[in-house]
């Protein structure tokens, strides 16, 4: 048995990425075709190996390979222009997919395969913790389901086409069947809090805007049917009300007394864009701003424990004051 046939070990995962990008780019510079035999003495493995990586980039990565004559190509289209980054560029596109690892729990195809590419364009130093990036990413199951959906939500949103979603619906009661519901598309985004996707979008038996859980979405698929952005409306800019992913909700004023003890550390961050702060005589800081719905910032005060008073509004102050009297007698 061949080095290059034996089995996987180590960084299996980072090298079987690292060889498909290999084939992917001899093909996207052969639109006329190439044949397996100068793929293989291109990148320097056995034409046997080509053959299983070209049929695994096509079933499982979903690239659209046509074969004819003995020569392998990749349909036009397949990839999106190449981007000439700098150095620093590149270091903020690094960074900007280390964020969205740490925030997600599937695996996800796509984001080590971005960590390939990337690679290529880093400093050896960099490419080295791409590379552990990806190891350590790899490790998570493959979730067959999530990536369907994922792509399909992709497609969607980039070409503003209508999709049909199945949701479940139980997570937070679980006597409520999952529903059918025709989305538009407005924005993906990733969210810090839940380490989840979610679709953000117009719901056409609703009749409002509403947020969906990528994970929690069972099926989607595409329609024939698109839609024209709605006249003013801006996700970007309606995120910025949000504290994390939920933005269909109304804005609130909330009004927190931070203790000294951690004033410091409050004030050091913009915790979000609408934020004021004043700091007070005894060394606490009054922190205020305007965010849609509560149940994101609750969160986010509840994690200061006792170093936090919320002052506005009453309903999010009565709230937090119940769940911590739960949660003081589950402890006595």
């Amino acid at each position: 048995m061949s080095a290059v046939d034996r089995p996987d070990r180590g960084g299996a995962k980072w090298d079987r990425a690292a060889r498909y990008l290999k084939v992917a780019m001899a093909l996207h510079a052969h639109p006329e075709g190439i044949s397996a035999q100068a793929i293989s003495d291109r990148i320097g493995v056995s034409k046997r190996t080509v053959y299983r990586d070209l049929q695994a980039m096509e079933l499982d990565a979903d690239l659209p390979i046509w074969q004819n004559a003995g020569r392998w190509g990749l349909e036009s289209g397949a990839f999106l222009p190449p981007l000439n980054l700098t150095l620093h560029e590149a270091m903020t596109l690094f960074l900007a997919a280390r964020v969205l690892a740490k925030t997600s729990d599937e695996h996800d195809t796509e984001l080590i395969a971005t960590f390939v590419k990337l690679a290529q364009v880093l400093p050896p130093t960099l490419a080295e913790h791409v590379q552990a990036t990806v190891d350590a990413f790899a490790t998570t199951p493959p979730n067959a389901r999530f990536t369907r959906v994922f792509r399909t939500l992709t497609e969607a949103w980039a070409n503003r086409r209508v999709v049909s979603i199945e949701y479940d619906a139980s997570v937070y009661d679980a006597s409520r069947p999952s529903r059918q519901a025709r989305v538009r598309p407005y924005f993906i985004e990733p969210s810090a809090l839940t380490h989840a996707l979610y679709l953000l979008g117009f719901d056409e038996e609703r009749g409002a805007r509403r947020t969906f859980k990528v994970e929690r979405i069972a099926s989607a698929s595409m329609s024939p049917e698109t839609f024209e952005p709605e006249a003013g409306f801006s996700p970007s800019a309606e995120l910025r009300r949000a504290w994390d992913v939920i933005f269909d909700q109304p804005v609130a004023s909330v009004v927190a007394r931070f203790s000294p003890a951690v004033a410091s550390r409050v004030a050091e961050t913009r915790w979000h864009p609408s934020q004021e702060i004043e700091l007070q005589g005894d060394g606490s800081l009054i922190w205020r701003a305007r965010v849609a719905g509560s149940l994101e910032v609750r969160i986010w005060l509840l994690g200061w424990g006792a170093d936090v008073e919320i002052l506005e509004p009453a309903e999010l102050r009565s709230e937090v004051a119940a769940d911590l009297e739960r949660a003081a007698a589950r402890y006595r």
